[in-house]
């Protein structure tokens, strides 16, 4: 059901009429000057970011694995961008905001690892300003970050990151719809907090408790809504289970979105398969390391992940949820 809505409402926007209506009761909720006409001005701009945005995502479903991240990065910036014209009717509001946001260090010829390589957030530039305008976040806690600490967030990639170190990164705390979060005591050991601190580490992030009780086995926390697919971290939603999970490790412990995640994963991705085509064709043909497993289970999970998880993000603002 969780999908099908979503897939419904993308078809509903296939009409410049009704990505109209649609933009024009963005404004209005949100009171932005002269709704109708700046609706109309972008209707024709936002249907074709999201039509080029899921063409080139079926595309690199169709496609070889070589050129899957280029086809699935492009298609999240399409979808992005029809995501920034609910809020940020006249975007971009100037040049700077059309680069990437982020930058790759150069790479070692010998011995180099893709789970340990880094992305470097730029000052300006896509990056920043979606996450500031989708995401309220205006400061990110790093400045450059490894692909090992994205790759963790991803619910998708938790048995797999089991398989590799006999251990799970995110534990399960509840289910799409419902109410109750239970979290295993487990997790105060490993986040060197009490009971007490711990819950107020999550109120922090969550601000609609309405019960919590503590007993030996587990936390349980009663929210008077349950959570959504399009919140922050650090809860992640796993959109084939629709279940939430919580980092295990308090490092990984964050307020990113996914979708950030995705985002710095696939530009990474995409410029390695352009520019370092030695390394990803052996990484391709002759599968060496340990990255293979993780960059192919990765791409699976992305090339429907950020659509379903951008479509939501998008069913929410129709319905006044922001």
């Amino acid at each position: 059901m969780f999908q099908q809505d979503i897939l419904d409402f993308l078809v509903y926007l296939k009409s410049a009429h009704t990505s109209q209506r649609f933009l024009q009761n963005c404004y209005l909720q949100q009171k932005i000057p002269e709704p109708e006409k700046r609706s109309y001005e972008n209707s024709y701009r936002f249907l074709y970011y999201l039509e080029h945005g899921q063409t080139l995502y079926q595309t690199g479903m169709n496609s070889a694995s070589a050129v899957k991240p280029i086809l699935y990065f492009y298609g999240m910036v399409h979808l992005l961008k029809a995501c920034l014209l609910t809020k940020r009717p006249d975007y971009p509001e100037n040049t700077s905001m059309l680069s990437h946001g982020v930058s790759t260090r150069k790479r070692k010829k010998q011995q180099y690892a893709f789970l340990n390589d880094e992305v470097k957030i730029q000052h300006k530039g896509l990056f920043p300003y979606f996450t500031k305008h989708l995401f309220e976040i205006d400061q990110l806690p790093y400045q450059k970050i490894d692909m090992r600490e994205l790759l963790v967030t991803i619910p998708e990639l938790n048995d797999l990151f089991f398989h590799y170190k006999g251990q799970y990164e995110l534990v399960k705390i509840g289910y799409l719809g419902n109410v109750e979060l239970n979290f295993p005591i487990s997790l105060l050991d490993s986040y060197h907090l009490t009971d007490t601190s711990f819950i107020s580490k999550l109120t922090n992030h969550i601000s609609e408790i309405e019960n919590k009780v503590v007993d030996k086995d587990k936390v349980t926390i009663t929210l008077s809504k349950p959570l959504s697919p399009s919140a922050k971290g650090p809860f992640y939603f796993h959109a084939i289970d629709e279940t939430f999970y919580l980092p295990q490790n308090r490092n990984f412990f964050s307020s990113n979105h996914e979708i950030m995640n995705h985002y710095l994963l696939l530009y990474n991705l995409s410029m390695i398969s352009r520019y370092e085509t030695e390394w990803w064709g052996d990484l391709l043909h002759t599968l060496p390391t340990e990255d293979y497993p993780f960059i192919q289970q990765f791409l699976t999970v992305t090339s429907t992940k950020v659509p379903t998880l951008l479509g939501h993000y998008l069913l929410r603002q129709n319905k006044g949820l922001g």
